[in-house]
C-alpha cells in the first residue's frame, strides 16, 4: 500500500476505541470484475489490504481483530476460486508469520480445520502453535467458519458435559456458552465492519455480535484503506452504546 494511505493517527487521537473489531472483507470479486481481472487477483489484492489493517489495529492497541476469510458456504464457489483462496492461506502465513510473531500477535483460527487440505491445515496449526504464548493483539482468522455451526458445536459440547455429569443443565448461562465458543476468553465484538455496502452478517460471529455496532462502508475491500478504517473507528467512538438501557 502506498505511503500516502498509511495512517498517522495514534491511540491518543481516538476518544474511545473498540476492544474487539470484526470485519467481513467483502467485495474482492466485484473489485476484480471492475478492473477486468481474474477473481483470484481480487482476493490477492484484498490480502494486501488485510496486512495494513492488521498492522494498524496492532499499533492502536486494540485487543482483538476477527476477519472472515472463508466461510462454510464458500466451498460452493468454483473450484478455481476455492483453489486460489487455499493458496492465499499458504502465501499469507509464509509472508506474515515472522512479523506477527515478532509483534506479539496471537493467532487463533475460528472454524473447523478438519475439512481444509492437509498443507493448509498444518500451516495454520503451526501458526497457532508459534504464537500461542503471545499476549498482544488476538488475531482471529475465520476459516471454514459458520456462526450457526459454532453454536451447534457449543451445544453438543455442553450436552456431552451434562451427560457425563460434569455440568448441571440449570448451571448453563451466557458465560458458559461464551466459554465454549472459539473466541472464549476474548471480549465480545464491539464493532463489526462489512465493506462493499452489503448489510448482512452472513453467519459471522452471531453470538459475539449481540451488542456490536455495525458499519457498512460502500468501498470494496481491496480499496479499503487505513484512513477508511480510522473513519469507522471514529464513527464508533461517536455512537451511544446503550446495551438495552434507556439513556437519561
Amino acid at each position: 500500500m502506498a505511503e500516502a494511505n498509511k495512517s498517522t493517527r495514534t491511540r491518543d487521537d481516538f476518544e474511545r476505541l473498540p476492544r474487539h473489531v470484526a470485519i467481513i472483507m467483502d467485495g474482492n470479486g466485484r473489485w476484480a470484475k471492475k478492473h477486468k481481472l481474474a477473481v483470484a487477483r481480487g482476493h490477492r489484492q484484498g490480502t494486501e489490504t488485510l496486512r495494513e489493517i492488521i498492522r494498524h489495529t496492532d499499533d492502536l492497541g486494540i485487543e482483538a481483530l476477527s476477519v472472515y476469510a472463508f466461510s462454510t458456504e464458500n466451498w460452493n464457489r468454483s473450484p478455481e476460486e476455492v483453489a486460489a483462496l487455499m493458496q492465499l492461506i499458504l502465501d499469507f502465513f509464509a509472508s506474515e508469520i515472522d512479523e506477527l510473531e515478532r509483534k506479539n500477535v496471537r493467532i487463533l483460527i475460528l472454524g473447523d480445520k478438519s475439512r481444509l487440505p492437509e498443507k493448509q491445515r498444518e500451516t495454520i496449526i503451526e501458526a497457532e502453535r508459534r504464537t500461542a504464548g503471545n499476549t498482544g493483539l488476538h488475531l482471529n482468522i475465520a476459516l471454514n467458519y459458520g456462526g450457526r455451526d459454532e453454536l451447534v458445536r457449543c451445544a453438543r459440547e455442553l450436552a456431552e458435559m451434562v451427560k457425563a455429569g460434569e455440568l448441571q443443565a440449570e448451571d448453563i448461562n451466557e458465560q458458559t456458552i461464551s466459554d465454549h465458543l472459539y473466541t472464549r476468553g476474548q471480549p465480545d465484538v464491539d464493532l463489526l465492519i462489512r465493506t462493499s455496502g452489503e448489510m448482512r452478517l452472513s453467519n459471522f460471529l452471531l453470538y459475539q455480535c449481540a451488542y456490536a455496532e455495525f458499519l457498512f462502508p460502500e468501498v470494496l475491500w481491496p480499496d479499503f484503506t487505513v484512513h477508511d478504517y480510522d473513519d469507522a473507528l471514529l464513527a464508533f467512538g461517536g455512537r451511544e452504546r446503550r446495551f438495552g438501557k434507556r439513556l437519561s
